[in-house]
């Protein structure tokens, strides 16, 4: 499934796994000497990888990006950390990075995004006016939330939507971008009530049961 790119929270994510299925280290181990056995990464975690991209740089980007993240993973699988039995911390801090060198892009798609200006007719019946009126308020919602992700540092917006969009936890997210736990608290913190303070209180990302405490970051 793949992403239309809207800066807005749809369904979780979610990789089906069964018991017996190896897990994502030992498919990274096997890979050493069965490159092939790589491709099983990809069938994993692939459309999570795209969705999260286009969300951030839009549907065009998110071909690429996703297929340059499996690339860069298979070249430094040799370096992965075989203690860890999820790659998808891995996988993410690889997207992150690949995300952080079109940040000028991620700027500039957020703020067109927020400069929408949803408009409609009731010409064709007071149902069609109400549908029109839910789709409004919808796109505003979007563009009042992507105006407000745009003007986040990028390091707050990274934690963020790795975590709200990216289906991470804290320890995941910490791993993802190299930081510690206490710092990704306090970023996602500072981050959300940046959000609340400009779009009136509500928080559409707040997806995670969130926490008060929050470290140095």
């Amino acid at each position: 499934m793949k992403s239309t790119g809207d800066p807005c929270v749809g369904d979780r994510p979610a990789v089906a796994r069964h018991d017996d299925a190896p897990s994502d280290a030992s498919v990274v181990e096997r890979s050493w000497a069965e490159p092939d056995a790589f491709e099983l990464l990809f069938h994993r975690y692939a459309d999570d990888i795209h969705r999260y991209v286009a969300r951030r740089l839009g549907p065009e980007a998110a071909d690429d990006l996703m297929a340059e993240t499996f690339v860069v993973a298979f070249q430094q699988r040799r370096r992965y950390d075989l203690t860890r039995p999820h790659a998808r911390p891995w996988l993410y801090g690889i997207v992150s990075n690949l995300v952080g060198q079109h940040r000028r892009a991620e700027a500039r798609r957020l703020r067109a995004l927020s400069r929408v200006a949803a408009t409609g007719s009731g010409d064709g019946g007071e149902a069609l006016a109400d549908r029109v009126a839910a789709r409004v308020s919808a796109e505003r919602t979007r563009a009042e939330l992507a105006g407000a992700l745009a003007k986040l540092p990028a390091r707050y917006r990274d934690v963020l939507l790795v975590i709200a969009w990216g289906d991470l936890d804290y320890a995941e997210a910490a791993e993802a971008l190299g930081i510690p736990v206490g710092t990704v608290r306090s970023r996602l913190h500072r981050a959300r009530t940046r959000l609340r303070e400009a779009l009136g209180g509500s928080d559409p990302t707040a997806l995670h049961e969130e926490t008060e405490e929050t470290g140095r970051g």
